[in-house]
């Protein structure tokens, strides 16, 4: 999918564990995981409000748009 989630590097610029964001935007760490590696299908605004409010960041700071043939294939690391 060319929208990659960036979530990963906004959580180490802050040295936010997985488990204490989750926490705090009010999401499980297995739908953090599904986020972070690029498995959602969709985001609701309200979870992204909650992301955004958590890590004080805008939304293109966790989003990005690629070309179809530089995002990552599909299972990568």
């Amino acid at each position: 999918m060319p929208i990659v989630v960036r979530i990963d590097v906004e959580l180490a610029k802050r040295k936010m564990s997985v488990g204490e964001f989750a926490e705090r935007v009010g999401l499980t760490p297995a739908n953090v995981a599904v986020l972070k590696n690029g498995r959602a299908k969709a985001v609701r605004f309200s979870t992204l409000d909650a992301i955004c409010r958590v890590l004080e960041c805008q939304p293109g700071d966790l989003l990005e748009w690629v070309e179809e043939d530089e995002a990552e294939p599909a299972g990568a690391s």
